[in-house]
């Protein structure tokens, strides 16, 4: 009996901790109410379809009762299941429009939703008109309220708005809003959707009022919800690389933006903190819905959904934010909606960290696009992007070469000492003591002044820009159908022969054939081959895996390139032959012979030992030394 006892307690215990937060049973909540909301709405539309058929079929048959009765019925089922929503669940659909010279936003009078935007700068790939960010059947945006003492729920994409205007324009710095009025039963008593945008803007600004809504939402409840989704349609040349780059971003009120990983599904609680944005994030353009002060996070949360199948659609984004409500007369909360372009400069001006959905690269590699290249792209935007990439080898390889030149006198140096290495080499040829002929190869080093390191430490110097521009140039809008010489694109991969599904290839290599990666791989192999020439020959004879990579490396780098951004491949293949014309000038102003007297003359010279060199070499002396025998 005792036994069972504690196992009792031990089980209640564990059921008691493990059991759900107040946090996930209001998310939970949450859910179970939205599901039954969609089952509602489905049995009331169920029903007035019913209803719409059976007045036919009474009007048919010639009656003259039904019509009437059928309409009270009709009426007296709205004032039921509707109650002081009834007056605007009847309606026709339209479409109502704000625009300035960046974006047209259309309105639908069903939900009072933003159903459409075009960009008009922009033009989806292989298409005349303007972008469509996102299209009316596939978006939807709704307020989630709790009404009357039976915490019944509503959605407003259910009812109809009326609007204050048909079309507005807002043009230089005046403002344009547009109001849509959801009018209740009760006089005095509507929800408000007042949609503002300035001239040359991206910011649609959007207000949610609510006036004299005190006595029919629920008091219970101290918050709602606007539930906002989005299919993504396909806008660039080439969906494989729009589905890598879609993914929805968020930001907490305090922290950095962050956001879900673009190559998986994923549904995310957003209950860490106060949120201030949401971002449905596509290849080269973004919709964000920002709170003017913060949407709270209780029962908050943002899903990403793949559709791997389409030809046509990207991905799903949904979210549902929490929108506070202290139950006073006249209330406002506002937000705005951002639908423009990843463009760096124009999201910087925002001042809200919506620049960092951009992936410009980790850490130091970041600044080296923020200073040099996103700069250097907007000062000659004006010009053919190929040629901007070729000003901007140039520019890079300017400043990089005090350390090109390094990197050569180094391997010079290593040249010219190949009689006294030798001599070495053949003074150990039976490799009977390969710490003593190390220790002999790094004195001659030290005594002649070349230093084998000093060719290594110029190329990780070269890293931090191949990283940074790895990141940012198949995400710069600036190269978005952009042409140069055979690429119609080169923020996306040229292809010259596009050989189709044949498994293995497309696994490792894809199912095209890049010109430029083919341009850029051929040129990393002469530029290999001529680095291993430079070499001392020592060096080669040390190195024989290395030598291997420096070949093997090429071929996967050629894999990876294959699928990437022309204007990257062009980079990398401008920056190869930069390098080959500077070796070329440095072999001819270059001579062998005085690097050699230089050398000899510091042979001449004492050599200086610093206290660590002594101690290391001690330590060698050391461990040649046979152990000594208790």
């Amino acid at each position: 009996m005792i036994g069972l006892g504690l196992i009792a307690v031990i089980l209640i215990g564990w059921m008691f901790m493990n059991g759900p937060s107040e946090k996930e049973k209001a998310y939970a909540k949450h859910v179970k109410d939205s599901v039954e909301l969609a089952n509602k709405k489905a049995e009331a539309e169920m029903i007035a379809k019913e209803e719409a058929q059976r007045l036919a079929k009474d009007t048919v048959k010639g009656s003259t009762v039904a019509p009437a009765l059928s309409d009270s019925a009709i009426q007296a089922a709205k004032l039921s299941r509707y109650k002081d929503f009834a007056p605007a669940i009847s309606g026709k659909e339209e479409f109502v429009t704000i625009e300035n010279e960046n974006i047209k936003a259309y309105i639908s009078t069903k939900g009072g939703q933003v159903a459409k935007v075009e960009l008009k700068k922009y033009k989806r790939y292989g298409k005349e008109e303007p972008l469509v960010l996102f299209e009316p059947d596939l978006t939807s945006q709704a307020l989630l309220f709790y009404a009357y003492s039976n915490n019944q729920q509503f959605s407003t994409d259910s009812f109809y708005f009326k609007p204050s205007a048909t079309s507005l324009v807002a043009s230089g710095t005046a403002a344009q809003s547009l109001h849509l009025k959801l009018e209740t039963a009760k006089p005095g008593s509507y929800i408000e959707y007042t949609y503002t945008l300035k001239g040359d803007d991206y910011m649609l600004g959007y207000d949610v009022g609510l006036v004299g809504m005190q006595d029919i939402i629920s008091s219970n409840n101290n918050q709602m919800y606007l539930h906002w989704k989005m299919t993504l349609p396909s806008q660039e040349k080439h969906i494989s690389k729009e589905r890598d780059a879609a993914t929805a971003y968020y930001k907490y009120a305090t922290d950095s933006p962050d956001n879900i990983n673009p190559r998986k599904d994923d549904s995310l609680d957003l209950n860490a903190a106060n949120i201030k944005w949401v971002s449905y994030k596509q290849q080269f353009f973004n919709a964000t819905l920002i709170a003017n002060t913060e949407f709270v996070k209780d029962g908050s949360f943002l899903k990403t959904t793949g559709l791997p199948a389409s030809e046509t659609y990207v991905k799903t984004i949904s979210s549902d934010l929490g929108i506070p409500y202290s139950h006073n007369p006249n209330e406002k909360f506002a937000m705005k909606f951002y639908f423009g372009p990843n463009h760096y400069k124009t999201l910087v001006k925002y001042d809200l960290d919506l620049e960092k959905i951009i992936p410009t690269g980790w850490s130091i590699f970041s600044y080296i696009n923020k200073i040099i290249i996103i700069p250097l792209f907007d000062a000659l935007s004006g010009m053919n992007m190929g040629i901007v990439i070729l000003i901007l080898t140039l520019i890079v390889k300017l400043l990089l070469f005090p350390i090109a030149y390094k990197t050569y006198m180094s391997g010079a140096k290593m040249r010219v000492l190949k009689p006294e290495t030798e001599a070495i080499n053949a003074k150990y040829a039976n490799n009977s003591d390969p710490m003593k002929k190390q220790q002999e190869t790094m004195a001659l080093y030290r005594k002649a002044g070349a230093n084998p390191l000093s060719g290594c430490l110029p190329l990780l110097l070269q890293f931090p820009i191949l990283i940074a521009l790895f990141a940012f140039l198949p995400a710069a809008i600036e190269l978005r159908q952009k042409g140069f010489l055979w690429a119609d694109d080169l923020s996306t991969y040229d292809s010259i022969w596009d050989f189709g599904k044949v498994t293995f290839i497309n696994t490792v290599y894809g199912d095209h054939m890049s010109l430029f990666a083919l341009l850029m791989f051929v040129s990393t192999l002469i530029y290999t081959w001529m680095n291993s020439n430079m070499l001392a020959p020592q060096q080669n004879t040390q190195m024989p895996g290395m030598k291997f990579m420096m070949y093997f490396m090429p071929v996967i780098f050629l894999a990876v390139m294959n699928s990437y951004a022309a204007g990257l491949s062009w980079y990398y293949f401008l920056a190869n032959v930069i390098t080959f014309a500077q070796t070329w000038l440095m072999k001819i102003f270059i001579d062998d012979k005085k690097i050699r007297a230089g050398l000899e003359a510091n042979m001449k010279k004492p050599v200086k030992k610093s206290a660590f060199q002594a101690r290391l070499e001690e330590m060698a002396k050391q461990r040649q030394q046979p152990a000594k025998k208790k």
